[in-house]
């Protein structure tokens, strides 16, 4: 089947860290954000809210806070992407349909709208020649992030995002086979074989992209990620931005 225009910018996607001097004009930036916009949203509430970190000092101390991440301060365009419930709540209260409350359905509603409005942010992007990077390591010390922006009640900080114009062109990495995420009818584990090829895959990219200096796979990476970043804190922090309560 012949690939749209859409669907090969899509399956060329790569992460950006490295970035030329070029500014992101307002005009772009705003033109990117409505582009975000016309994702889809549950029952239309639109549950998001972008952050544009200018201040050097503010970058500074995020990209601390994010294990170091040079690229924040770096980037031409770094945001913030929030999940936020404020508006919601200001509807409720003047529908007289009462306050919300942490539910844990609102908390995940929003998560999922500031998700594809982001994705639609750096896909448009991408179909003008910048690129960027997502940033989960704003969740290491959310609190920092919240202190630093000024986020009230009802708006937690999901991730950022550097955008600017690409200095370096990475490889794409191998995703999964598609017979691994693709299920019919019931959902179905993986096989061991499944895996062990797949590992064998990131392998071999991980040692031609580092010249044969890095000898990793898709299993022990992924382990040392996920066993490496619990973020245990993160439950209380969800409660006291008024998600996830109930």
């Amino acid at each position: 089947m012949r690939l749209s225009e859409t669907q090969r910018l899509q399956l060329a996607h790569r992460s950006v860290r490295r970035f030329t001097d070029r500014a992101l004009e307002p005009a772009h930036l705003e033109q990117l954000i409505r582009c975000g916009q016309a994702a889809a949203s549950s029952s239309f509430i639109q549950a998001y809210s972008v952050v544009r970190v200018v201040d050097t000092a503010s970058r500074a101390a995020i990209a601390r806070a994010a294990g170091d991440q040079q690229w924040i301060v770096d980037a031409p365009a770094f945001l913030v992407f929030c999940a936020d419930l404020r508006r919601v709540q200001q509807a409720c209260l003047a529908a007289g349909a009462g306050a919300i409350d942490g539910y844990a359905e609102h908390g995940l509603a929003a998560v999922v709208d500031v998700s594809l409005m982001a994705q639609n942010v750096l896909l448009a992007a991408e179909s003008q020649g910048l690129g960027g990077v997502f940033i989960g390591g704003i969740r290491n010390a959310p609190q920092i992030v919240v202190d630093v922006l000024r986020l009230p009640s009802l708006v937690l900080p999901v991730f950022g995002m550097c955008l600017g114009w690409p200095d370096e062109t990475n490889d794409v990495k191998p995703r999964m086979p598609v017979e691994m995420v693709l299920h019919q009818d019931v959902y179905r584990d993986a096989s061991p074989q499944q895996i062990s090829a797949y590992d064998e895959t990131m392998r071999s990219y991980y040692a031609s992209r580092s010249g044969g200096a890095r000898s990793a796979d898709w299993s022990s990476v992924t382990a040392r990620a996920v066993q490496g970043k619990q973020r245990r804190h993160m439950r209380e922090f969800l409660a006291a931005c008024g998600f996830f309560r109930a």
